[in-house]
Order: C-alpha cells, then structure tokens, then sequence
C-alpha cells in the first residue's frame, strides 16, 4: 500500500480537513523556527551530498514551497549555491553547500547528529494524540467474540473483556501460567484495527525526540522516489506517516530505563519511550514481575500515567515537560495481585480480570479443539481419563495450556514411531505419564 494509499485506508471514513495533519505552507505553520528547518536543510546536505530542491523536501519531508524561504535565506548567505538544474522552477535547482555551509554544517552537528523529517512542536504533538485517542475506539461484542473464538472463555470472562477493552483505559489479567493471558492480550490488540497519524520525530526545547514509532523511514524515501512522488503533492502533513495504530509489548527485560527518555551522548538526540510509541494504541506488559526491577518500583513509575493520562519525561538539562498517555494498558501476571502490588495501585487499574483454570466442560472443548487442529480423532472419554489418572488421583491442577500440550506429545510419539497421531492403543496414558508431574 502507498502512502498516499494509506491516508483513505482505516475507519472508511471520507478524509476531511480536521481528520488529517494539515499541509504546512509556510514555515510559521510548521510550528518550528527558521534556525531548525535551516539546520535540516545543512545537515542533510552535508551527509547526502548535492541534491535537487524537491529530493531534498522528500528527505525533510516539508513541501518545497516551505524549504525554499530558508533555502533562499541560506543561498543569501553563501552557505548553498545551485550547482545545476534538473527542471525548470526552483524545485529543480541542484543545491550543494560552500565551504562557508559545511563549517556551518559541521557546527550544527556539535550540538546533535538528527538527520531526517522536520520534528513536530509538542503542541501539536498532544493535539493529535487527543484527536486520534483510543477513548474513541469502540469495539462492539461481536467483533469480541470473534476476535476471541479461537479460545475456550467462560461467559463471565468474555463479559468482564468486552467493557474492559472499550475502555481504552487499562486491565490486570492475572492467574496461574499457561491459562491463556498472554494469548489473551496478543487477541485484543488484533482486535484495535484503523490507522493514525504519528509524527517521525517531535522537537521539546530545541531538543529532537525520535523513534515515537519504529518506522523505516529509509524505506519511505525510496518508495516515494520511485513512484516520482513529491512532497507538495502530499494531502496532509507529511512529518506524521499514516500507521496501523501501534501495539507494543514488553516482558521480563522491561526496565526503568525504558519508560523514560533515551539521551544518545553520540547522536545527541532522544529516543522516545516505550509508552509514548505505544499512544493511540495498545501496551502489553507481560509476566508482570518477573521483571528485574522491583515489582513495586515499576509499578510507581506508572501511577501518575494511569491516573491522569499524562506521562512527565525529563531531558537531561532537567527540563521537565508533560506527554500524553493514551493507551489501552493491559498488564498480565502469574503471580497473586494482593501480594504484588498495593491497594493504590490496583486502584487505578480500572478492570482487574480472574483468567481462572478451565472447567472440566471448558477442558473437554479445548482438547476436542486441538485434536482437531491435528487431526486426531477426539475421544471424549479421554478428559474423564485425564481428570481420574491425573488431575483427580495427584491433586494437579488444570490449565487451559495442558491441551495443547498433551496432543503435541501424540504428534511426537507418533512421529517417533512413523505412524499417525492417535489417543487409541495406550497413546494417551504414555503423552500424558511423560508430560505430567506425578
């Protein structure tokens, strides 16, 4: 899909003026000065070498009309000059630094190594989060139970889902390991469909944060070189991409340091964190715990965030500044709640969602489904075998995950012995003796 394919793709509806990032047409509607797009413009010039007037609009993704006020500026002061002409208009002109521009150029980068689209303001930064907020997503049940038919939920579960994901708030799955949590969430942010506009770069105090989405902006530049694409033909303001709304997700390697501004010494610019990139979107934090900070430490980070959908990041002068945090927050743990965290925090969580062990019924529908999904033929008094030899006899619990795993050992014992999966002949007591602990 192109790019300018994307901008009608998402919820259906007819793009309007205040449904997309305007088209900037002079540099005060870019929000930024004079002294940054001119920064740009050196700096690109100096790491691509000499390029025309519309390459290098593709590359700081402005329309030309907005670049040549500060191309023509800098030409003034003998910092570019036109070194060919590859068309008629301006666009054309060849541009290619002085020696006056490269001293420039290389000052410039002293101060940062940012190369590539024009940063956004963080005004308009927050605007558009607001405008695109999942407070505004509605998933209807059906649509729920759909995205959820490949699992085995009890009604209550399905019920207590449904609200909790239209929220666009947060929810704590919680239980005991291998009864679906995880697949859970991975479910609902399948479920977040439609397509925002997030900014490849957001400029604080002079200072440039990247990465508020992992795009591959090399990618981007060629594409729209080959299909002769400009940037003054662009519908909206191309310093945002049009994106499937994102979803990030993080386990046990999630630590302090990654919820907070990323300062690169080297390239002295900012990485954004990761609940910044997950905005409009859906943010998982897996095996909650098992993390090697302290559980209470994380979870402290995120109380402001939860309660006032608003995050505060620091630069390193100390600057402090306020950035949105809308997102659908899903936390999933093995561990008891209670003992986790404090009634504080649980407080702020708004949905807090039991992912109980299945019941004997539910157990039955989960092994007649993965016996078919390899298509084994389902024996249905093999559950009353499993419960009377294992479950019942030592006390182990079920987990919706024992299914699954059982009839994977069916396939490898009968993939051992070259012949074809089956719960006859004792196949079952011998998966099930090597896969329980008794």
């Amino acid at each position: 899909m192109t790019l300018q394919e994307r901008v009608m793709a998402g919820s259906g509806q007819p793009a309007t003026e205040s449904s997309v990032p305007p088209v900037p047409r002079t540099i005060r509607d870019t929000g930024l000065s004079p002294e940054t797009i001119t920064s740009l413009a050196l700096k690109t010039l100096y790491v691509a070498g000499a390029r025309s007037g519309r390459d290098l609009a593709r590359y700081i993704r402005l329309p030309f009309e907005v670049l040549d006020e500060v191309l023509f500026d800098i030409q003034q002061r003998h910092m570019v000059e036109v070194s060919g002409v590859r068309g008629h208009s301006r666009g054309g002109y060849v541009f290619d630094l002085t020696t006056a521009g490269r001293d420039r150029a290389r000052e410039l980068f002293q101060a940062s190594h940012y190369v590539g689209p024009a940063p956004v303001p963080l005004k308009v930064y927050h605007e558009w989060v607001e405008k695109q907020s999942m407070l505004n997503v509605t998933i209807e049940p059906e649509e729920i139970d759909a995205g959820l038919s490949h699992l085995v939920l009890g009604k209550e579960i399905l019920r207590q889902l449904g609200p909790a994901i239209n929220s666009g708030r947060s929810m704590f799955l919680y239980g005991h390991a291998g009864n679906g949590k995880t697949e859970v969430a991975q479910s609902i942010s399948k479920m977040i469909s439609g397509y925002i506009y997030a900014p490849y770069a957001i400029e604080v105090e002079g200072r440039v944060i990247v990465a508020v989405q992992d795009f591959d902006l090399g990618e981007e530049i060629r594409q729209s070189e080959s299909e002769g694409w400009l940037a003054e033909e662009a519908t909206f303001d191309i310093r945002f991409a049009h994106v499937p709304r994102p979803v990030v997700f993080t386990g046990g390697e999630l630590s302090l340091e990654q919820m907070d501004l990323r300062f690169d010494p080297h390239a002295r610019f900012y990485r954004a964190p990761l609940q910044m990139k997950a905005n409009g979107g859906v943010l998982i934090i897996d095996d909650l715990g098992r993390q090697l900070v302290r559980p209470d430490e994380l979870l402290n980070r995120w109380m402001v965030p939860l309660e006032k959908r608003t995050d505060f990041l620091t630069l390193h002068t100390g600057h402090s500044f306020p950035v949105p945090f809308d997102c659908l927050l899903i936390f999933s743990t093995n561990l008891e709640p209670s003992e986790l965290v404090d009634e504080a925090f649980l407080r702020r969580i708004h949905y807090k969602i039991n992912m109980r062990s299945p019941s004997r019924e539910e157990y039955a529908q989960i092994l007649q489904r993965c016996c078919e999904e390899k298509s084994i033929g389902f024996d249905p008094s093999s559950v009353g075998t499993i419960f009377d030899n294992y479950y019942d006899r030592h006390g182990i619990p079920p987990r919706g995950c024992h299914p699954r795993d059982i009839v994977l050992h069916l396939c490898d014992l009968a993939r051992y012995e070259r012949s074809e999966p089956t719960m006859a002949d004792g196949r079952l007591e011998e998966a099930c003796e090597s896969y329980f602990l008794t």
